[in-house]
């Protein structure tokens, strides 16, 4: 039994080594999401599914940590606060090869399939290989609930 489960990690993570293009492996890399969404020290919370938001709200400003963020696997995003009080979403899918991202703090959103970092202001790559930004989220803040748009 040992031996299929071993064997069983193996595959995933090796399909999200393929090519460069994110549209070519996006589709064929939700298992390493599944594996991957767990991790992430400023994520930890919102990243087992815990938040205190209200009904229909994602989570709340308090959950969001200024200069960090949290991840959102069930949601498939990723919220920031760059700054006290300015917050941004975006999709927690690497633009490297399909990867979750797994973590957020202040150097930004780090995605730890293969070394990307993305800013936490506008998604934009600080650290290869990706080459190209997080997708943006439409989010909307009404006192301190945070929503998907």
């Amino acid at each position: 039994m040992t031996a299929l489960a071993g064997a069983g990690v193996a595959v995933p993570l090796l399909a999200a080594c393929g090519s460069d293009d994110a549209a070519t492996d996006a589709g064929g890399s939700s298992s390493p999401s599944e594996s991957a969404s767990s991790s992430g020290a400023s994520s930890a919370a919102p990243t087992e599914g815990g938040s205190s938001a209200a009904a229909g709200g994602l989570t709340t400003t308090a959950d969001i940590e200024v200069e960090g963020g949290a991840i959102f696997p069930d949601e498939k995003v990723v919220v920031t606060q760059p700054t006290a009080g300015e917050f941004r979403c975006f999709s927690n899918i690497c633009t490297h090869q399909g990867c979750p991202v797994t973590s957020v703090d202040s150097d930004g959103i780090h995605c730890n399939c293969h070394g990307s970092v993305f800013s936490l202001e506008d998604g934009e790559p600080t650290e290869g290989p990706a080459s190209s930004p997080l997708e943006t989220v439409e989010i909307t803040v009404s006192g301190d609930q945070i929503s998907l748009a």
